[in-house]
C-alpha cells in the first residue's frame, strides 16, 4: 500500500518514513512538512493512505483533510497527533478522517492501524475511541430533540414524501381532524408555521 506522510517535525517524519518503508507491504511515496500543496501531491502520487499530523505551519492537518476529501474522497486518512481534545478530534472526523492515533502509540500499533484503515477499519487510540463512543451515546436523535411522538414522526415522514392531508388520513387510518391536530402539534414543536416549513426543517435537520 502507498502512503504519504504529513508531519512538520523533520526528525519524526524521517523516523516514520523509515519505520513504514521498512515494513513489507508498505511504501512511503511522499513526505511533507505541511499541506500547502496537498491536492497536487495526493493527485500526483495516488496514495492509499495519508498519515496526517494536525499542528503544521502554513496549512494544518484539519484543512489538509478537508482539501483531500473534497477532491479525492477515496483516499483514507489516519490522523497522527499529540492532541487528544474533543475539538480537534471531532473536527478531524467531521472533515473526513477515518482514524485518529496519538503520537505516543507504539510503532507496531501504528503499523497495525495503517493495515486496519486500509482494509476498511477506523483505528483509534483507546482513550479516543472511548470518547467517541461516549459522545455518540450522549447524542439524541434529532426528532427526540423536538419531542415528536412516534405517530407525529410517521405523519411528518409522509408529509415530506408529498402526501396530502387526505392521503395521510387514509395511510394512518385516522380522521382528517386527527391529522390536523397532529400537524398542529408538529408545527408547534418544530417552531414552524406551515407544512412547507415543517418539511424544509425535517429534511435540513434529518428528522425523518
Amino acid at each position: 500500500m502507498k502512503i504519504i506522510i504529513y508531519e512538520d517535525d523533520d526528525k519524526l517524519r524521517q523516523s516514520l518514513k523509515l519505520l513504514i518503508d521498512g515494513t513489507e507491504g508498505f511504501t512511503v511515496v511522499g513526505d511533507y512538512p505541511n499541506c500547502r500543496n496537498v491536492e497536487a501531491e495526493v493527485g500526483g502520487l495516488h496514495p492509499d493512505i495519508v498519515l496526517m499530523d494536525i499542528d503544521m505551519p502554513e496549512v494544518n492537518g484539519i484543512e489538509g483533510v478537508e482539501r483531500i476529501k473534497a477532491k479525492y474522497p477515496e483516499v483514507k486518512i489516519l490522523m497522527h497527533t499529540v492532541f487528544d481534545d474533543n475539538e480537534k478530534l471531532f473536527a478531524c472526523l467531521k472533515a473526513g478522517a477515518q482514524g485518529y492515533l496519538l503520537k505516543k502509540t507504539p510503532p507496531a500499533k501504528l503499523l497495525d492501524a495503517l493495515l486496519d484503515i486500509y482494509t476498511g477499519g477506523a483505528p483509534m487510540s483507546p482513550g479516543i475511541a472511548r470518547r467517541v463512543l461516549e459522545t455518540f451515546h450522549e447524542l439524541k436523535p434529532a426528532s427526540e430533540k423536538y419531542g415528536l411522538t412516534k405517530r407525529e414522526k410517521e405523519i411528518l415522514q409522509l408529509l415530506t414524501e408529498g402526501y396530502t392531508y387526505k392521503a395521510i388520513s387514509s395511510e394512518c387510518h385516522i380522521s382528517m381532524d386527527t391529522v390536523s391536530t397532529h400537524l398542529r402539534h408538529i408545527y408547534e414543536k418544530l417552531h414552524v408555521n406551515c407544512g412547507t416549513e415543517a418539511v424544509a426543517k425535517a429534511i435540513r435537520e434529518r428528522l425523518v
